[in-house]
């Protein structure tokens, strides 16, 4: 059966048992690069339900997320039996490494994994993922999505490895969400029963589901995005969770890039014609007018005098996911920036967001993603939909002053900025002793 089918009977199957949730229209190439099976994986049980304590199923509906099946509530209806109460849960494979005592929970339906976001608004924190924390399938490992696992079916907690054995998922809410927790004292809507599904202990037995056929939809919010010679390939990618869509972690931690000198020959600018989402952009890209602002509408210029620029119709449709260039200064507003020493998305002292002017979007550079395709534009706060705080992928040491600096993000160790070839990307480096072209001034 394919899944436009199977989509059409869960729709009407959810309705009638849960809350209604917003429906969407698939992208099928971006959500086919987004849920990738792992054929490769370690199963502990393949297509098995997962039951509350009060005997209702985990359910997901996968158009009641974004257009890639990214940011999917977990809803509880009666156990029937289908795809959409089906779930894998995965102990080796791509996006889990060397953890033992933890499981990925992943929908056999999508293949999302279930995830806990705590920067995410409260009762929105737990959705389903790209495994491995990326948008667009991209990611490798984060501990948002790996949950203690003995081999113990349950009932027991879904405790999260990143809630640090104080945060259980619950199903005392409409949907499924998480609380502070005892683990070893679970209350009862905090446990939980994996069935055994169709299998166990299986190693990437099961075929993957039909691709995703085109879903039609009475009230779509589908997009179109074309981008021409940008400098990596861009699919409409809402994330970067993480996104950075993803689910970014807070660790520390050291980055290998090359240390070869970058190159600071221009190279023509990418001319993007992406085309935007008006209302999910202005969600997404809010100017923080509470903010504190070392500068505003400056310039950040290189060594050798070049400019740093933003094209906005350069990313997906609502302006995450921008690309830096280098080249020459021209005035543009694409050439202005503000740097931001509290706010919203800033409250470490002795650090700065550094936000285009044009779009409001925050420098951020995420080690997760391809090389050469780490430092972006994004929204401030680390949520593509604008709803995170404060993530330190996007904090730069600054002590003030209009000094020539390295830009160095905290969310990690000896790495800075360059220019590499027209574009701003990320080198070793001692952030004590940087070398000239590692240095970066802010000028009116």
């Amino acid at each position: 059966m394919v899944r436009s089918t199977i989509f059409a009977l869960i729709g009407a199957a959810v309705v009638g048992a849960a809350p209604l949730y917003r429906r969407v229209t698939l992208d099928q190439a971006a959500t086919a690069e987004a849920q990738q099976r792992d054929d490769t994986a370690t199963r502990a049980v393949t297509a098995a339900e997962i039951t509350t304590s009060d005997g209702q199923c985990l359910t997901v509906d996968p158009l009641s997320g974004d257009f890639r099946e990214n940011l999917i509530p977990i809803q509880f209806a009666a156990c029937n039996g289908s795809q959409s109460q089906q779930w894998d849960v995965i102990t080796e494979g791509k996006h889990i490494t060397n953890q033992p005592g933890f499981a990925l929970i992943v929908s056999s339906l999508t293949n999302g994994c279930l995830n806990f976001d705590p920067r995410r608004a409260a009762g929105d924190q737990v959705i389903l993922f790209s495994c491995g924390g990326r948008a667009d399938g991209e990611g490798q490992v984060t501990d948002s999505q790996l949950f203690t696992f003995d081999g113990n079916l349950g009932p027991a907690p879904l405790t999260p490895q990143n809630g640090k054995n104080a945060v259980c998922l619950t199903s005392g809410g409409k949907r499924l969400d998480q609380a502070s927790c005892d683990p070893k004292t679970a209350a009862a809507n905090e446990l939980f029963t994996i069935g055994a599904g169709s299998g166990s202990a299986s190693s990437g037995s099961s075929a993957s589901p039909d691709s995703t056929d085109s879903v039609s939809d009475p009230c779509p919010t589908e997009v179109t995005v074309t981008v021409t010679a940008a400098p990596q390939s861009v699919t409409a990618a809402p994330q970067s969770t993480s996104e950075a869509a993803s689910a970014p972690t807070s660790a520390v931690q050291a980055v290998t890039t090359s240390s070869v000198a970058s190159q600071t020959t221009a190279a023509a600018p990418p001319k993007g014609t992406t085309v935007l989402d008006q209302a999910a952009t202005e969600e997404a890209q809010q100017r923080d007018d509470t903010a504190t602002r070392a500068f505003s509408g400056v310039q950040v210029k290189t060594s050798d005098g070049q400019c740093l620029s933003v094209d906005a119709n350069s990313g997906d449709f609502r302006e995450n996911l921008i690309p830096i260039t280098v080249g020459a200064c021209d005035g543009s507003d694409g050439q202005k920036f503000d740097v931001i020493t509290a706010g919203k998305h800033n409250n470490v002292a002795g650090t700065a967001l550094v936000a285009s002017t044009l779009t409001q979007g925050c420098l951020n550079f995420d080690p997760r993603r391809a090389a050469g395709n780490q430092v972006l534009l994004f929204s401030c706060g680390g949520r593509a939909d604008g709803g995170g705080a404060v993530t330190n992928s996007q904090l730069f040491t600054f002590k003030g002053g209009d000094a020539a600096i390295p830009l160095a993000p905290t969310n990690v160790q000896n790495t800075c900025l360059v220019n590499k070839n027209g574009l701003l990307d990320t080198t070793n480096c001692d952030t004590a002793n940087p070398s000239a072209d590692e240095l970066f001034t802010f000028a009116a």
